[in-house]
């Protein structure tokens, strides 16, 4: 099975030993331009849903906070994520199209 990696460049990704995982594991990463939080899905999907069904919410244990965002995780369905990376397409369509200008 290929698995293929998004991130942004941020240090805790681009660490060394996470490129020596990477090349050892033979995963792919692909290119994301700096500061655009608008191509990545986790930006504008993944962590809106987490985030508004957690706020507010006083939690008293790591543990709490790990199963109420794993809830959340497994809430979301395999359309929405369908529809996430077609949207994630179109983003970059439309990217591509404006030479990588802001839209």
């Amino acid at each position: 099975r290929e698995w293929l990696l998004h991130h942004d460049k941020a240090p805790a990704h681009s660490a060394l030993l996470i490129h020596d995982f990477c090349t050892k594991n033979s995963i792919t990463v692909l290119p994301q331009p700096p500061y655009s939080p608008d191509l990545a899905p986790a930006d504008f999907f993944l962590f809106p849903k987490l985030k508004y069904p957690l706020k507010g919410k006083r939690f008293h244990t790591i543990d709490e906070i790990q199963e109420k965002s794993l809830m959340e995780l497994n809430s979301i369905s395999e359309e929405a994520f369908s529809r996430c990376f077609q949207q994630w397409k179109q983003r970059w369509e439309k990217c591509i199209a404006c030479h990588g200008e802001y839209f």
